[in-house]
């Protein structure tokens, strides 16, 4: 017996949500973030993006240069700098000034 079986390439992940979920929204499975690209209705399957650069609303007046950790606090919905309490999204990719509303980042598969 293989004791690996290639399934995909891994950018997306299937996911059947319990409530409806919108294009845009941040979904936190345990250490797994992912992004829904399109809607997916209530206990209908659909596919979240696990891998890919995408613009995340950040903590404001925060200031992120290239290459900084960034994370998700899932209480706030909002991307940051701060690890404790957060889950790793990836790295940014887009230095943010202050007065920005989002960060780039590419997710961390």
């Amino acid at each position: 017996m293989a004791q690996a079986v290639f399934v995909h390439d891994g950018d997306a992940i299937d996911y059947t949500p319990v409530a409806d979920v919108a294009a845009g929204d941040v979904v936190v499975q345990g250490d797994l973030i992912g992004v829904a690209k399109q809607p997916i209705a209530a206990n209908t399957p659909g596919a979240l993006a696990v891998g890919g650069v995408f613009d995340f609303a950040k903590l404001a007046a925060l200031v992120v240069a290239v290459g900084t950790l960034i994370y998700w606090d899932d209480a706030a919905n909002v991307a940051t700098n701060v690890s404790a309490g957060n889950k790793l999204l990836g790295k940014a990719v887009r230095a943010s000034a202050a007065a920005d509303t989002t960060v780039r980042v590419r997710m961390s598969p």
